[in-house]
């Protein structure tokens, strides 16, 4: 497809989906949200993509934040839509997709820049990455899905910290936070994603995605993620690929997954 705001390209079983709006330190505004949801969507499906790299075009910005010029007249009720709308497109979409999604932060994350990079199943920073939630220095909260990610994966305490003060963190502060899984110099980062994304492709794609679907079922109100786990574990003796998974490792041999 062709985009205004976004880049894409297939790198054998990986797709690279770039934010591309270097003048605006690639914020996300209603545009970019809807293409970033298409892309997504489109790699989702193609069964010969197996990992999804997301960041953000030149060296400055992973998503420095929301266009602020759309919504800065907005009322009590277009803001809520905003945030729902947002939410089911793009950031809940990404975060329950079956394929693995990486966010390579090269940059500044700030705002719905960092709520993008949370959504992702796990973040990998650039040295020279910045990360926060600064909106009530605008007068609102994180709407995108930050007042709830950030929690889950540095704590309480920390986060309202940081949404509190409007502060930014380091890359190095935001992996002994938990916040991103590795720091890597900026001319590296893509290539150690993809250096993941070959781990990655090594496994059991079915199982990948009924891992994912069990792990987020522990952060959902209302769900028993032991359940879930129980069921997603169930299915897998299903398919093609335990067969093979499992006779593989009796025959002393590498697996060659069907799906892969």
């Amino acid at each position: 497809m062709n985009y205004q705001n976004i880049l894409s390209e297939t790198q054998g079983a990986v797709a690279i989906i770039t934010i591309n709006r270097p003048k605006k330190l690639n914020a996300l505004n209603r545009e970019t949200i809807q293409e970033l949801h298409e892309a997504f969507n489109e790699a989702n499906e193609d069964d010969a993509i197996k990992v999804i790299i997301v960041t953000g075009s030149g060296d400055k910005a992973f998503v420095a934040g929301a266009d602020i010029s759309e919504f800065a007249n907005y009322n009590v009720k277009e803001g809520k839509n905003l945030a729902a709308k947002g939410q089911a497109l793009l950031f809940d979409f990404i975060e329950n997709l079956s394929t693995p999604v990486i966010a390579a932060i090269n940059g500044f994350a700030l705002g719905g820049g960092l709520e993008l990079a949370m959504a992702c199943h796990f973040r990998v920073a650039s040295d020279n990455a910045k990360m926060g939630l600064p909106e009530v220095s605008l007068g609102v909260i994180p709407g995108y899905g930050g007042t709830q990610r950030l929690p889950q994966l540095i704590g309480k305490g920390r986060a309202m910290e940081m949404i509190m003060t409007a502060s930014m963190i380091d890359a190095e502060t935001a992996c002994s936070y938990g916040l991103v899984n590795h720091v890597k110099k900026q001319e590296e980062l893509i290539s150690f994603c993809q250096n993941i994304s070959a781990k990655i492709l090594r496994n059991s794609t079915v199982a990948i995605g009924a891992a994912i679907k069990a792990i987020n079922a522990n952060f959902k109100d209302g769900i028993n993620g032991f359940d879930v786990e129980i069921k997603q574990f169930g299915k897998c003796f299903g398919t093609e690929d335990f067969a093979e998974g499992t006779t593989a490792f009796l025959q002393k041999r590498k697996a060659d997954f069907p799906g892969n």
